[in-house]
Formats: C-alpha cells, sequence, structure tokens
C-alpha cells in the first residue's frame, strides 16, 4: 500500500500536467485585425516588393486630392496630391537608415517625382527614421503632381545595408 500511493501521486500530477499543453499549435501568422479603408482612398493589393532588405507592402492610395489638412493648416497642391499609404519592414539582421523623401512616385508619362516636402510636414510624416531588425512601420507618403498625370508605381529604396552601403538602385512597384 505504501509503494502504490507515490505511485499514483505521479500519474496525478503527470496527467494533470498534460491535460494543460496546448491541443492545437500557435499559428504561424500574425492575425492582425483588419481597418477600414479612408474615404477617399482605394485599398491595393499589391504583393510586397522587396529592396535590400527592406520590404515595401502599398495598402492605399489616394490620388487627385486638390489640398491638404493638418492641425494647424489647409494646403492647395499646385497640381495634385497623391497619398499613398504603406508597410516597411526591415527583413535583414541589422537596422536600417529608412529615408522617406528618397521614394520616388513614378507618374503615366514615365516621370518621377520626390515626396513633397511641405505636405509631409503639414500631415506630420517621418522624414528618415532607423528601422530595426524585425521591425515594420507604416506612414503615409505625399506627392504633388501636375493635375494632367496618373500615379502608375513607386521606385521604392529601402536604405543602405551591409552589402550595399550606398543603396543606389531603388526597386519598381507598380500601383
Amino acid at each position: 500500500m505504501r509503494l502504490l500511493l507515490p505511485a499514483v501521486a505521479v500519474l496525478m500530477l503527470v496527467s494533470g500536467c498534460e491535460s494543460a499543453a496546448p491541443s492545437t499549435p500557435a499559428p504561424a501568422t500574425y492575425e492582425l485585425p483588419p481597418r477600414p479603408v479612408r474615404p477617399d482612398e482605394t485599398a491595393l493589393k499589391v504583393p510586397p516588393a522587396k529592396n535590400g532588405d527592406t520590404e515595401f507592402t502599398l495598402i492605399g492610395l489616394a490620388a487627385g486630392l486638390p489640398s491638404i489638412t493638418g492641425s494647424h493648416t489647409e494646403f492647395n497642391a499646385k497640381g495634385q496630391y497623391v497619398r499613398l499609404r504603406l508597410v516597411v519592414t526591415n527583413t535583414g539582421t541589422s537596422s536600417v537608415l529608412f529615408d522617406t523623401m528618397r521614394q520616388l512616385l513614378v507618374d503615366d508619362q514615365g516621370a518621377t517625382h520626390p515626396p513633397d516636402e511641405q505636405a509631409m510636414l503639414i500631415k506630420r510624416q517621418p522624414a528618415q527614421f532607423d528601422l530595426g531588425h524585425s521591425v515594420r512601420v507604416e506612414f503615409d507618403l505625399y506627392w504633388d503632381i501636375p493635375k494632367d498625370r496618373k500615379p502608375v508605381g513607386v521606385r521604392a529604396f529601402g536604405g543602405p545595408t551591409i552589402t550595399d552601403m550606398k543603396n543606389v538602385n531603388g526597386t519598381d512597384i507598380k500601383l
């Protein structure tokens, strides 16, 4: 009887531990809740593209905006504002200095346009930031392009990496 009691106690402990273990494995991807698209924006279904150690996912586009409004002012476009919502992710092993002002909008006539500095300031969007290892950042880019042009793509620059210190060549992403 003395030997039976410790054996029963061990069985109870082992069976108790087994029932505490999860029966299904954790999902392999993050389940992020969907967010509504802004009223003046079109959701984009563009596959992610990489430039160096930076992955770009374009998620929303608004074109033909005559003006923008910030916390202190409304500002009219010289032509039309184009706003692109994007997610950048560092897939490398070290940080990347990401420069939002290097991202070029490509129009339907093949011309490229840098982000509009005034619009970026008014809308309080970042100019540069350190994109750490496995860090993901979502933000808007604003361009002021002629009224008669249509946005067709972005020439994306991820930033200097250990293998490409100058990051001269961008990656073209079609809208």
